[in-house]
């Protein structure tokens, strides 16, 4: 088969990516000890700004709900203990504001999220169904500050690169990009993703947004479905049914945006070689196309081998790979968190790539914290999570899926013309756009509804109540 050599110029440098051409399942091998030929320049030492808050650990959706904040508390307590602090700027953000997540959530929900509560919660049931409320968006203690905690990170973090002050910040409380204007769906109550783009958009002309999680960033490709001056990729598993039924590849985005949002819909069981030779390929033309100021890439750990809603068997190493990759184009880059659902290889995935994004070399041997049981019995930052599902994205169909995404990106006649400025001159048209289409929306959602209430579609086997690891998480 032939082989090509593309070459793309960014300020980290140069950027050689070699592809086999028609032959997107194969591809160098790669363990936690090798670089994968994904090495950064020697020049190039990014500036890193690093957002926790303790008590984000501390809220929790109910005993047999799959998200656990805790998995924020291991992460932290891995990082800091691996000495990562000692390469980054740590921050404890400030809460976002309501005015502040007004600028993308409807009025009447903001004060839905602000108002109910357990204890009030059967006198505001008839709220439920318009706001979605149920086992995936359940009402627990603390909600809305938990919303005001991961929110005002991903906005700070977003100012931070936009002040020029970080090159990288990261954000692993954040990254809910399920939710949408009106309403909480997939575990997210607040988007914070739409929110801190909405923050790079003020300088930023173009803002490229990556998605690595196994469930689509519906949320986020939603609202900038109509734009061209954010582009949203997403990397994730796609049949009609797996939650949140969106994502297939022929969701191209539209008026203005038609093209800018590419989707890459992938079957069980994806591997390390097909997953980043995939991506590398795809993200490659991408940056090339779209050239963005700034990038987004969220990092939803359930994409990960062995997680209990995903269908992946991709390793840490690989899932890494794809964050050492974004890196090197030495684009302000934000990196937030997303899904994951069994938690310690959660609080591994994550602490490995801020080690990445630090550039720092991280040994396997997990340091002692207090939370060490939770790690056994390899206490290993890279344990065995691959080859445990059969890997149904055959050669065929990923050349032929990569062949789609390249062609839909050669209909772009090139990246959108913005010119610089502090406040884009068209900023204000631009948010009255996504209202118009948010309004279109939502009369399309209401009208589906009372066709058919029965249908919504759920996670599908959410709850694990004989999951042993979700009873050492405790209640």
């Amino acid at each position: 088969m032939g082989r090509r050599k593309e070459t793309i110029t960014y300020p980290s440098g140069t950027i050689s990516t070699s592809l086999n051409e028609g032959s997107v399942g194969s591809g160098l091998d790669f363990s936690p000890s090798l670089d994968a030929g994904a090495t950064v320049a020697e020049h190039y030492r990014p500036r890193v700004s690093y957002y926790m808050r303790e008590q984000a650990g501390n809220f929790h959706y109910g005993k047999q709900h799959p998200m656990k904040p805790h998995r924020l508390t291991l992460t932290n307590h891995l990082v800091l203990n691996y000495g990562l602090h000692k390469h980054m700027d740590v921050y404890e953000p400030r809460r976002a504001t309501e005015d502040e997540i007004r600028e993308f959530h409807a009025e009447d929900y903001i004060d839905f999220l602000k108002r109910v509560t357990p204890d009030n919660q059967a006198a505001m049931q008839a709220c439920f169904s318009s706001f979605n409320i149920g086992d995936d968006c359940p009402i627990f203690d603390g909600m809305w500050d938990f919303c005001q905690i991961y929110s005002g990170a991903s906005i700070e973090a977003a100012r931070k690169l936009v002040s020029g002050a970080a090159d990288i910040a990261v954000n692993w409380m954040g990254g809910l990009h399920h939710a949408k204007k009106y309403e909480p769906s997939g575990f997210c109550y607040v988007n914070d993703i739409v929110l801190a783009i909405l923050q790079l958009l003020r300088y930023y002309p173009r803002v490229l947004y990556v998605d690595i999680d196994i469930h689509h960033g519906d949320g986020v490709q939603e609202a900038f479905y109509t734009t061209d001056r954010v582009m949203t990729c997403s990397f994730h598993k796609y049949n009609g049914d797996f939650f949140p039924g969106t994502g297939a590849i022929d969701e191209m985005g539209s008026g203005l945006g038609k093209f800018y949002a590419v989707n890459v819909p992938l079957q069980d069981g994806i591997d390390d070689r097909s997953y980043t030779q995939l991506f590398k390929t795809i993200m490659t033309a991408v940056m090339d196309t779209f050239k963005p100021g700034a990038i987004v890439l969220q990092c939803g750990a359930d994409s990960l081998g062995c997680d209990r809603l995903g269908v992946f068997n991709l390793s840490i190493a690989a899932h890494g790979e794809c964050v050492r990759f974004m890196r090197r184009f030495g684009v302000p880059l934000m990196v937030i968190g997303g899904g994951g659902y069994t938690i310690r290889n959660v609080a591994r995935c994550w602490t490995y790539e801020t080690g990445i994004v630090c550039g720092a070399e991280l040994p396997s041997a997990l340091p002692d914290t207090v939370y060490r049981d939770f790690f056994a019995p390899d206490y290993s930052l890279h344990p065995q999570l691959s080859g445990r599902v059969v890997n149904h994205n055959t050669r065929a169909y990923l050349n032929a899926l990569t062949a789609r995404i390249l062609e839909q990106l050669r209909y772009l006649k090139g990246a959108p013309s913005v010119q610089m400025s502090e406040a884009p001159p068209d900023i204000q048209g631009f948010l009255e756009d996504q209202e118009r289409h948010e309004k279109d929306v939502r009369a399309e959602r209401e009208k589906e509804e009372k066709e058919d209430r029965a249908g919504r579609r759920e996670h599908l086997a959410e709850l694990y109540e004989s999951d042993h690891d979700q009873d050492q998480e405790g209640d």
